[in-house]
């Protein structure tokens, strides 16, 4: 008996007259207003333990098909922005935020900074941590994150 999903269950959808996908309005609800505004501290501790395991379970193994999977699922179009060897920084454009209204200070893309997070770590040999540095909420141009090598 199986005890647990994986991401190839998620795959299967027999919805025959609604279809495989949700609004986004719905996602931002279940994200900022049920998550971010509903749990301690905006939801951080919960939603860095969902999108890590969530990215720990994809099935990629290049950095390419982890940015490829972030397009593929709509999470954003990602690109490299720099790249060093103790860090990378990517820029994802058209993130679910895109468009909300601005609150100064705030950043709410950590669960796909933790996908991120977690992807990686799926198929490097170092620990990486993922950190949010720009956000469409905070008023920059798209969201950012920084990714930190450890020894």
């Amino acid at each position: 008996m199986k005890q647990s999903f994986t991401y190839e269950d998620m795959k299967l959808i027999e919805r025959k007259q609604l279809g495989a996908q949700v609004p986004l309005e719905l996602f931002r609800t279940i994200r900022l207003i049920g998550l971010h505004q509903a749990l301690p501290m905006g939801g951080k501790a919960t939603t860095v333990t969902i999108g890590r395991k969530i990215g720990e379970s994809l099935p990629v193994s290049t950095l390419e098909e982890i940015l490829e999977l972030f397009e593929q699922l709509q999470i954003g179009i990602s690109r490299i922005v720099h790249q060093d060897e103790h860090m990378m920084r990517i820029a994802v454009d058209e993130c679910f935020c895109e468009g909300l209204p601005v609150l100064e200070g705030k950043m709410v893309c950590d669960l796909e900074g933790a996908i991120l997070e977690g992807a990686l770590h799926r198929i490097s040999a170092q620990k990486v941590t993922v950190r949010e540095v720009k956000c469409n909420v905070n008023g920059d141009e798209h969201c950012e994150y920084e990714v930190r090598y450890l020894r």
